[in-house]
């Protein structure tokens, strides 16, 4: 049977299906720090770092980063402060189209966020319609309900991009907003 992190597939499971039911919004971080840990407790989290940038599947896409999630609130200062905040929507361009986007956001599908993060500037611009983001940019993901937001943060992560952050609510919550406060 094969091993990862020293621990064999069948000692894995049982805890992978423990985080997942767990109240956690990230259960597959925290089971691939718990196997790490458990394995030595005293892998230091540089050690974590190393193991969850890996192209293993069980350690490939857990978030390095802290402090990911922006409300809606906080989106929309940001937004008005214009003040180097770049918004990248990661859903299908026929979704942009069929429901909306967030006011001045960027349409990155999530399939080519990967490419596009490593394209050349001048590249991006042409491709993408707006100047790319450097790595040390405030970027913030969104999509339709949070779940490929949080997928990009992570790839984004792995690139080196240390200022990323993604909108939990995605389109569904910013719309809901919106209209809320259009009424009031």
């Amino acid at each position: 049977m094969s091993a990862i992190g020293g621990l064999r597939l069948k000692e894995i499971i049982p805890r992978i299906l423990l985080y997942r039911n767990a109240a956690t919004r990230d259960f597959s971080c925290a089971c691939r720090q718990s196997l790490l840990l458990a394995k030595n407790p005293a892998k230091t989290s540089s050690t974590y770092l190393i193991f969850s940038r890996q192209r293993d599947p069980v350690f490939r896409t857990c978030s390095t980063a802290t402090n990911v999630d922006v409300s809606y609130e906080k989106l929309k200062q940001l937004l008005a402060a214009r003040d180097g905040v770049v918004v990248i929507d990661v859903r299908e361009p026929w979704e942009l189209r069929e429901y909306g986007q967030i006011p001045g956001s960027v349409n990155v599908p999530l399939g080519q966020v990967d490419q596009a993060l490593k394209l050349d500037p001048k590249e991006f611009k042409e491709k993408y319609g707006s100047a790319m983001p450097s790595q040390s940019e405030n970027i913030i993901f969104s999509c339709l309900a949070g779940v490929r937001s949080k997928k990009a943060l992570d790839i984004a992560v792995s690139l080196g991009y240390s200022n990323v952050q993604h909108y939990p609510g995605g389109w569904e919550e910013w719309v809901k907003n919106e209209l809320l406060h259009r009424k009031n």
